[in-house]
C-alpha cells in the first residue's frame, strides 16, 4: 500500500472511529449494556466493510485502471447492500440493542463516506507521471539513427 492509499485510509478510518466512540458513550448513558454492544458491533462492521471496499478499489486503480470507475460504482452498491443485508439478518436479534446497531451503522457508514470524500478532494494526486515522462524524453532525446 502506497503512502497516498494509508493516508487515505487513516482519514476515513479516524472519524469514523470517533464516531462509533461516541455512539458507545451514548448508548451507555441511555440504553446500557446491550447498546453499547450493538453500537460496537455497528462500528467495527462499517471499519471492516468500507475498509475492505476501498483497498480493493485502490488495488484496482493500481492493476485495472481502465474499470476504476466501474468497480467504484459496483463497490459501493454491494457495500451499502451488505449493511442493509446485516441490517435485516440482525433486526430481531436479542444478542444486542437493534435500534443502536443500526443507527451506529448508518451514522458510522455516512461518516466514512464523508470522510472519504474529504481525503480525496484533499488529496493532491497527479494527472501525469513525471517519472514515465522523464523516461521518455531521455529514450529519445539521444537516440543514434
Amino acid at each position: 500500500m502506497q503512502s497516498n492509499d494509508a493516508r487515505l485510509l487513516l482519514s476515513a478510518v479516524v472519524p469514523t472511529l470517533a464516531t462509533g466512540v461516541l455512539a458507545v458513550g451514548v448508548c451507555a448513558v441511555a440504553a446500557g449494556g446491550a447498546a453499547v454492544l450493538g453500537a460496537v458491533i455497528g462500528t467495527a462492521l462499517t471499519v471492516l466493510i468500507m475498509g475492505t471496499g476501498l483497498v480493493v478499489l485502490q488495488q484496482t486503480a493500481k492493476k485495472l485502471p481502465q474499470l476504476f470507475q466501474m468497480t467504484g460504482l459496483l463497490l459501493y452498491t454491494v457495500q451499502i447492500l451488505l449493511v442493509a443485508v446485516f441490517v435485516i439478518a440482525f433486526k430481531d436479534t436479542t444478542l444486542f440493542d437493534t435500534k443502536a446497531f443500526a443507527f451506529t451503522l448508518l451514522g458510522a457508514t455516512l461518516v466514512w463516506i464523508a470522510a472519504q470524500t474529504r481525503g480525496h478532494m484533499k488529496e493532491k494526486i497527479l494527472y501525469v507521471n513525471p517519472d514515465s515522462a522523464q523516461t521518455k524524453s531521455a529514450e529519445t532525446a539521444g537516440s543514434p539513427t
